[in-house]
């Protein structure tokens, strides 16, 4: 199997641990994390080639990220370090449903200082699927990078999967970012979005979105709403299927997982951007492969963490074999 290459920011997850008198956390504790790094770990927690690109400072926090890359098996060979600044930090709080609230230091951050100039010149010559999000377009020269990004690896015949992933807070206040994400979402075949982000990019209705993505590269988008019906659209089809239910214990890393283990289920099928419409012609194989996804996504909301929640392969088979 080709590899999946994740693009993008790798961060430092600060989980809140118990409250004092007050209700403030009385401790954070560090979990590596950051959306493409998680859909990397969780493509190689499955068993895929996983590679990730991006940029860590040269720090406490970065080695922690890198050494944490490492041992979860994805390629580093693509990282690149900085003195200019320093890991990007992230801390996060639960609710009573396990569901997460972030407060981010960035910027400045590392990650933010990658330009298209720090892509090696053979990154996409061995890549299957090139995946990025958008946390990656808050800074305009950034923006440029992660869309060079994507049609260098369009270029070279791979699959380019965009999920939405929208953090308001990392964008420049008053800023309005459609321009910038349709940017980006033009050039992806596959795009994830959640069901508040359909809404966001659907100012003149759902419809309006289909017919602007079917006229850029898309060919495939997955909608996900938590344990509520996932839905997915395509230029001649659309569907739905129900999701699972479980209790939460952390949403942090689930829409990562979901994303990873999808791409992951397309690599092992070989599945090209020109053969996305044969996969959603055949609908049996593509109800599988969104169950799968929808399964491991499911799965990490009833573990801690973002890295350390992805499950394996072994693991998901017998989740949806218990789990109608």
């Amino acid at each position: 199997m080709r590899s999946i290459l994740c693009f993008g920011e790798a961060l430092i997850d600060f989980h809140a641990e118990g409250t004092d008198g007050h209700g403030y956390p009385r401790a954070f504790v560090p979990f590596a994390g950051g959306a493409p790094a998680n859909v990397a770990v969780a493509v190689a927690r499955l068993g895929g080639q996983a590679r990730f690109a991006g940029m860590l400072g040269s720090d406490l926090f970065g080695d922690l990220l890198l050494d944490s890359l490492h041992r979860a098996g994805v390629g580093v060979d693509d990282v690149v370090r900085t003195d200019e600044a320093n890991t990007a930090l992230a801390f996060v709080a639960l609710d009573a449903r396990g569901e997460r609230s972030f407060s981010f230091y960035r910027p400045p951050s590392a990650d933010l200082l990658f330009r298209p100039r720090h892509f090696r010149a053979e990154a996409f010559a061995d890549t299957a699927i090139f995946h990025v999000c958008s946390n990656s377009m808050t800074d305009p020269a950034l923006a440029e990078a992660t869309r060079e990004g994507m049609r260098r690896a369009r270029a070279a015949g791979a699959l380019v999967s965009f999920d939405l992933n929208l953090r308001p807070a990392l964008w420049p206040a008053g800023a309005d970012a459609h321009p910038t994400l349709w940017d980006a979402l033009t050039l992806a075949d596959l795009v994830k979005l959640s069901a508040e982000e359909f809404a966001y990019l659907a100012t003149d209705g759902e419809a309006a979105v289909l017919e602007r993505l079917w006229q850029g590269h898309t060919r495939l988008l997955v909608v996900t709403d938590g344990d509520a019906s996932l839905r997915w659209f395509a230029p001649d089809a659309d569907g739905e299927l129900p999701a699972y239910r479980v209790p939460a214990v952390d949403t942090t890393a689930a829409g990562d997982a979901f994303v990873g283990s999808l791409l992951y289920r397309l690599a092992v099928q070989a599945i090209s951007p020109n053969e996305l419409p044969a996969l959603v012609a055949e609908l049996p194989r593509l109800h599988s492969t969104l169950r799968f996804a929808a399964a491991a996504g499911a799965l990490t909301v009833t573990r801690q963490g973002s890295f350390t929640a992805m499950p394996d392969d072994a693991e998901v088979q017998a989740f949806m074999e218990t789990h109608s």
